[in-house]
């Protein structure tokens, strides 16, 4: 692909620039709302971007200010079950690197499986579990990207913990940390693969994020993961799950998720 082609396209649009960048998750695009001059540009528009095919992920890059710093903001994601090829998945994050952007929020909405969770919780991840079955990685390496073997040892930098932590403090809501594992969906989890992730020393479990951050810490980027606790996952608690809850604890705990990722941003 021509990562050129669809970095000079965005440096069409927007000349400033970028600090940071953001990955929003089902239901969290409203975050995008509280950036300030805002630049809004298409998915469909940019060369080389697919198109989100999931509700709750709008599918434009928005490029606004946020306590005097200029924030990326990939409203909506690309996942492999929706069809897309690794590469694909992980090439929003590619260029959110070649526009110079060295830090990194990822987001998503999990299911719930640690004991101290409960729907509407949000949690920093500390490390994660790469249960999708694929690594975007394989294949030839790109010298110019990274390293063969990429070490992964720190992926969700511990230096950013207290920093959350105080970041929540500052705003005067509660965060929580965990671990977690991403599967390939579309189907949710069974009970039976919850209580296996339980005993692996899972927390969250959700159909993104790991691919990204594989990616973005391929290339050198700062990464700090955000999960929504949006539903507890199969078994957790009595009930099926469906989308449309997902989408609706997402919406109803976006104050606090966009006061939390712009109180972080004001940190870093």
């Amino acid at each position: 692909m021509s990562y050129q082609q669809t970095i000079d396209f965005i440096k069409s649009k927007e000349k400033r620039n970028i600090d940071v960048g953001v990955i929003l998750g089902s239901g969290l695009g409203p975050y995008a709302d509280s950036l300030e001059n805002k630049t809004v540009i298409d998915y469909k528009d940019i060369p080389h971007f697919c198109q989100t095919t999931v509700e709750g992920h709008q599918g434009r890059l928005v490029i606004g200010e946020s306590h005097g710093k200029v924030v990326a903001v990939m409203q909506g994601r690309f996942h492999k079950y929706e069809g897309y090829t690794s590469d694909q998945v992980t090439y929003p994050v590619v260029i959110l690197n070649q526009l110079n952007i060295k830090q990194l929020i990822i987001t998503n909405s999990a299911g719930g499986i640690g004991d101290h969770l409960v729907a509407g919780d949000l949690v920093y991840i500390k490390d994660h579990i790469n249960f999708t079955g694929y690594n975007p990685l394989v294949g030839a390496n790109n010298n110019d990207l990274g390293p063969r073997f990429p070490d992964m040892t720190d992926i969700y930098n511990k230096k950013f913990y207290p920093l959350i932590e105080q970041a929540a403090s500052d705003i005067g809501i509660q965060v929580k940390s965990g671990n977690y594992v991403g599967v390939l969906g579309p189907t949710y989890e069974t009970p039976l693969e919850v209580q296996l992730f339980k005993q692996f020393g899972a927390d969250l479990v959700g159909m993104s994020t790991v691919p990204e951050t594989i990616m973005a810490n391929y290339m050198g980027m700062d990464i700090i993961g955000i999960s929504c606790v949006t539903n507890m996952a199969a078994g957790i608690k009595d009930g099926h799950l469906g989308h449309e809850e997902v989408y609706d604890v997402a919406r109803a705990s976006i104050e606090n998720f966009s006061s939390l990722i712009n109180s972080i941003i004001k940190r870093l």
